[in-house]
Formats: C-alpha cells, structure tokens, sequence
C-alpha cells in the first residue's frame, strides 16, 4: 500500500516528537514523505527511517523545497525531488538541470561533473552534484552549492549579493569571486570529513567549515 506523509515547519515546530506520535499510521507500507519547509540534514533523514524501519516502512522518496534537504536525501541513497515552496508542488525533472518557477528568481540543479570548457549559470542558486574541474566556470546570483569537489571557477551573488555564499565539499577553485569580490582557493588540503564555504567577512571573502 502507498502512503503520504506531509511534514511542515509551520504545524509541526517540533517534527520529531509528531512524526513519532504519528509513524504507525503508517505502519506496513510504502511511503511518500513530503517535507515542504523543513530543512533537515543526513542525521534528521537517518532518524525519520529507522522510525520507518521499525514500523516496517518503505520510504520510496522525499521530497522537499529546501536544496539541503534534497542534497541530504539524496547523498542517502533516497529518490528526491525539489518541491516549488509556493505550491509544493515536485518538479518533474529532478536533478536534470531542472529550472523553477520563471516568475521567481530561477533555482537551477545539475547532476555530473563540469569538465574543462564547461559552464552553468543561474540568476538565483545554483546546485550542483557533481565536481566541477579545472577550466569549468559556474556562476549564480545567489548561492553556489557542489556536492562534490570545486576545483574551477565559482562566482556567486554576481548581481551584487554580498550575502551570496559558495559551498562545497572540497573547496579548491582555480578563482572565487563573491559580489564584486575576488580571492584564490587555499593550497592546504581541507579537513577530512568537512564541508567548506567561503563567505564575505569585513570585505573579503573568507574560507571556513560550512555551518550547514
């Protein structure tokens, strides 16, 4: 039997303790978890399926409108899609270079890696599962995510968004410019285990373990 679950941060300020009052509803069967607002990491998803597990529930995807989210899903191992946050409703596209809403600044996600010669741009964030190589140039108006290793070239806020931000998992570009903004990537290796962002902090853009 399938099922759907609707989780939200506007009626469900303390998740864990609602789904847990409401997992065996569900119980012995296959579910559709759609999270909406709610911006949950790896250790948030891992607890919502051992719940699952108990009740012998089969999470088939999670959807969600927070990019997080779905990075975190999806670097799990579960089918996930990114839902539009004014109608929550999945795109149909997935990963794929997948464009939202045209009335909205555009989100645009792409599953690979960026080779030599390559380039994506987004007027509002960008996400990217994949490493971007030497020679590879991605830009955004807003925030650059790369869920891999960012060895080319990253310009995020290109419209002027001094609160713009690029994270990756490995944050060695050839440049990164932030705004107006333009800095080289560190030379040391990053700490194992460790996201990395680089942010604008008293003018200048700075590199730090990711706060997400």
């Amino acid at each position: 039997m399938l099922k759907i679950m609707y989780l939200s941060s506007e009626n469900n300020n303390n998740w864990k303790n609602y789904i847990a009052s409401k997992i065996q509803e569900f119980s012995k069967c296959y579910l559709e978890i759609k999270l909406n607002d709610l911006a949950l990491k790896c250790n948030d998803i891992v607890y919502i399926n051992s719940l699952c597990e108990r009740y012998s529930i089969t999470i088939l995807s999670i959807d969600a409108s927070f990019p997080e989210t779905v990075v975190s899903a999806k670097s799990l191992g579960f089918k996930s899609s990114l839902m539009l946050e004014r109608d929550q409703v999945p795109s149909n596209r997935q990963f794929n270079a997948f464009i939202a809403d045209e009335k909205e600044p555009n989100t645009v996600f792409h599953e690979g890696t960026l080779r030599s010669g390559e380039n994506i741009d987004s007027d509002g964030d960008l996400l990217i599962l994949g490493d971007i190589n030497p020679g590879a140039v991605i830009s955004a108006g807003g925030d650059v995510m790369v869920w891999g290793r960012l060895l080319g070239i990253a310009h995020a806020g290109k419209y002027g968004n001094d609160r713009a931000k690029i994270t990756a998992l490995q944050l060695r570009p050839v440049q990164l410019r932030i705004s107006n903004k333009i800095a080289r990537g560190p030379k040391e290796k990053p700490e194992q285990g460790l996201a990395e962002e680089a942010i604008i902090e008293d003018g200048v853009i700075v590199i730090k373990p990711s706060r997400t």
